[in-house]
C-alpha cells in the first residue's frame, strides 16, 4: 500500500505538468493568432482546476500506475479552440496544434536536465528529497515524450491529425479533417488490436532523439 501511494505521488506532478501546459500551449498560441476562445472562458491558466478531467486526469494515469503498465499517460480537458477566428485558420492551425507536442518535447528535454542535476546532487540533498525529486523528473522524462508521440500520430482529432490537414492542400485535407468524428473510434481500435504500437515505436524513437539532441547540443 505503502509503495502504491508512493507511486502515485512521484507520477502525479509530471502528468498534471505535462498534460496542463500542453493544453495551455494551444490556447495561448491560439491567442496569439487571433482566437481569444480559450482566454475568455479562463483557460489560459496553470490552475489545475480548470484543466482537470476525471477520466482523463486522475482515473486513466491512476489506473495505468496500479497496473504497473510500462508507460503512464493522460489528458485534460481541451482548451477550446476555433480555428474560423484565427487570422489565417489553414496555416494557423499547424502552429496551434503542433505547439502541444513542442511544449511536451522541451519539458522532456529540461526534465532531462533536472534528472542529471537532482541525481548528482544525491549526496548533497537529504534521501527523502533527493531520491523522489530524482525520480519525477525521470518519470517527467517518459510521460512528455510518450505524449508528444502520441499527439504526433497524423490522425484527427490528435495534434499531429490537425497539423496533416493543415499542410495537405485541398482536397486532401477536407478529406482528412473528414475523419475527426471518427477519430477516437480508430485510435481505439489501433490501441486494442496493438496495431497502434507498430505507430509508437518509431515515434518514441523520433522523439526521443529530438530530445537527446536538444540536450546535448
Amino acid at each position: 500500500m505503502d509503495e502504491t501511494i508512493r507511486q502515485i505521488a512521484i507520477w502525479a506532478l509530471p502528468v498534471l505538468a505535462a498534460i496542463i501546459l500542453h493544453e495551455v500551449a494551444h490556447g495561448w498560441v491560439a491567442f496569439r493568432f487571433g482566437d481569444s476562445t480559450a482566454a475568455r472562458m479562463g483557460r489560459l491558466t496553470l490552475n489545475p482546476i480548470s484543466h482537470i478531467d476525471l477520466f482523463g486526469t486522475i482515473l486513466l494515469p491512476g489506473f495505468l500506475i496500479l497496473a504497473g503498465a510500462p508507460f503512464v499517460f493522460g489528458y485534460a480537458k481541451p482548451v477550446p479552440v476555433n480555428f474560423y477566428n484565427l487570422n489565417h485558420p489553414k496555416r494557423d492551425m499547424i502552429w496551434v496544434a503542433g505547439a502541444g507536442p513542442v511544449t511536451n518535447i522541451l519539458l522532456a528535454a529540461l526534465s532531462v536536465y533536472l534528472f542529471k542535476f537532482f541525481d548528482t546532487s544525491a549526496n548533497v540533498l537529504p534521501g527523502f528529497i533527493g531520491a523522489p525529486l530524482t525520480q519525477m523528473a525521470q518519470n517527467s522524462v517518459s510521460i512528455n515524450a510518450m505524449l508528444a508521440a502520441f499527439n504526433l500520430l497524423p490522425l484527427p482529432p490528435l495534434d499531429g491529425g490537425r497539423v496533416m490537414v493543415g499542410l495537405l492542400p485541398d482536397p486532401y485535407s477536407r478529406a482528412l479533417a473528414r475523419i475527426e468524428r471518427y477519430g477516437f473510434l480508430i485510435l481505439l481500435a489501433l490501441i486494442m488490436t496493438h496495431t497502434l504500437d507498430f505507430f509508437m515505436e518509431p515515434l518514441v524513437f523520433l522523439v526521443s532523439r529530438l530530445i537527446k539532441g536538444l540536450v546535448i547540443g
